[in-house]
């Protein structure tokens, strides 16, 4: 049997290196829906819930991540925006960590040879889990 829902996924599974938001958090909009008189589209809602949906692009630290694998989307179900955590380093992309992410597996057929894609989905984002007080570095704990 194939999988044709989307599974739950741990966000270092996906992202073991880490992952930064490029930019912020986007609507997205609803392609399926016509056009309003400005000539903008409404915003597109998640199937199930109904909550309007929004999306980040998102920079995997992964240094084996392939060309198409580096930078990608991860949409986010919610009533309002959600707020990016605060950027506390001196680059200009914000790490980030994803609650209650879910992928699911499609064919990608656009480009030269049909290849497999993920399409992702998380409940909210916040600043990723530090280092548990005292952990130390590994010269720390020798001397």
């Amino acid at each position: 049997m194939a999988m044709q829902r989307r599974f739950p996924v741990g966000h270092a599974d996906v992202f073991p290196a880490g992952a930064f938001l490029k930019g912020g958090v986007e609507p997205v909009g609803d392609f399926n829906a016509d056009k309003r008189p400005d000539g903008s589209r409404p915003q597109q809602l998640d199937k199930d819930s109904g909550l309007p949906m929004w999306q980040v692009t998102v920079l995997d630290a992964d240094e084996e991540a392939g060309k198409k694998g580096t930078a990608l989307s991860v949409k986010i179900a919610a009533k309002v925006q959600p707020v990016p955590p605060e950027n506390t380093t001196p680059f200009p992309w914000t790490p980030v960590e994803f609650v209650g992410l879910t992928a699911l597996a499609y064919v990608d057929d656009n480009g030269n040879r049909p290849r497999l894609a993920w399409s992702f989905r998380a409940e909210s984002l916040k600043a990723p889990v530090k280092a548990p007080a005292g952990a130390g570095t590994s010269a720390e704990k020798v001397a």
